[in-house]
C-alpha cells in the first residue's frame, strides 16, 4: 500500500471511477485513517478502460470491498462519453462540454451516499476539482455543499442527527497540485486512466479535454506521468490548455 496510515476512523466510502482524482482522493481518505471502501460506477462509458484503473487502484490500496455496480446511462444518452457523439479533441472548451453527462454527480452521490447508510459510515469522499476542469457544474464547491444538505435531510442517518461528511479534498487543488499529491503519496500515475477516448491499441489519446489538462498539469508540476500516450498527441497539443 503506498501510504502510511493506521486506521482508525471507521469506513469510507470513496467514489472511485479511475481516474487520477479518485484514486488520489482514495489515498488521501486511507492517510486520514479511513478503512477503504470503494464504489465504481458502470455507466456504459465509452471509456470502458477507466473500470479497469478502478479494479487495479481498489487492490493495490487495500481496498475492505469494492462495489462496482452498473447503471446504464446509455439509455439517457445526452453526452459523448454515453452516445454517439465525437469525442472535441481541439482542445479545453469556456462552456460546458459535450462530454458532460447529465447529473452524473448528482446520481452517483446519491448512490454513494446509500452505500455508505449500509455500511454504516458517515464519511464520502469525491474526487471533484473546480479549478483544472472541464467546466461541469456537478464539481463546484457550491454543489457539493448543497448535496450535504440533501444528504442530511433525506436519510435516516441524516434526521437521527448522524449527517454525512462529503469530503472533496481535491476541490480548490490545480492539476498540478494533484499530480504533487500523487507523487507524494507514492502512486504509480499509470494506475489511473483519464483519456475519454482510447485508441484501439489502449493508448490514451493525448488530446481529449481530459488527457489536456492531465498532461498540462503533470507537466506544470515537473513530475512525470507513465501514462502512454498515441505518438503525436503531445506535439499536437503544444500550446493548448
Amino acid at each position: 500500500m503506498p501510504v502510511d496510515a493506521i486506521t482508525s476512523k471507521g469506513p469510507a466510502v470513496v467514489l472511485l471511477s479511475g481516474g487520477l482524482d479518485s484514486m488520489v482522493t482514495a489515498a488521501i481518505a486511507i492517510e486520514r485513517g479511513h478503512a477503504l471502501h470503494a464504489l465504481t460506477i458502470d455507466y456504459g462509458q465509452r471509456h470502458r478502460r477507466e473500470l479497469e484503473a478502478a479494479r487495479a487502484i481498489a487492490k493495490r490500496l487495500g481496498a475492505e470491498r469494492h462495489v462496482e455496480l452498473g447503471l446504464d446511462l446509455r439509455a439517457f444518452g445526452g453526452s459523448a462519453l454515453t452516445d454517439d457523439i465525437d469525442v472535441p479533441k481541439t482542445g479545453v472548451e469556456d462552456s460546458i462540454p459535450v462530454t458532460y453527462v447529465p447529473a452524473r454527480n448528482l446520481v452517483f452521490l446519491s448512490l454513494t451516499v446509500a452505500a455508505a447508510e449500509a455500511a454504516h459510515a458517515r464519511d464520502v469522499f469525491i474526487g471533484v476539482n473546480a479549478l483544472d476542469y472541464s467546466g461541469y457544474p456537478d464539481c463546484r464547491p457550491e454543489f457539493i455543499a448543497s448535496f450535504a444538505e440533501t444528504a442530511r435531510l433525506g436519510t435516516k442517518a441524516g434526521v437521527e442527527g448522524h449527517p454525512f461528511r462529503i469530503h472533496a479534498p481535491l476541490q480548490h487543488m490545480t492539476k498540478a497540485d494533484i499530480a504533487r499529491e500523487c507523487a507524494r503519496l507514492g502512486l504509480d500515475p499509470s494506475w489511473s486512466w483519464s483519456c475519454y477516448d482510447p485508441t484501439p491499441e489502449g493508448l490514451a489519446c493525448g488530446l481529449c479535454d481530459s488527457c489536456r489538462l492531465r498532461k498540462k498539469g503533470f507537466a506544470e508540476a515537473g513530475v512525470e506521468d507513465s501514462t502512454r500516450y498515441a505518438a503525436g498527441s503531445t506535439e499536437e497539443n503544444r500550446g493548448d490548455a
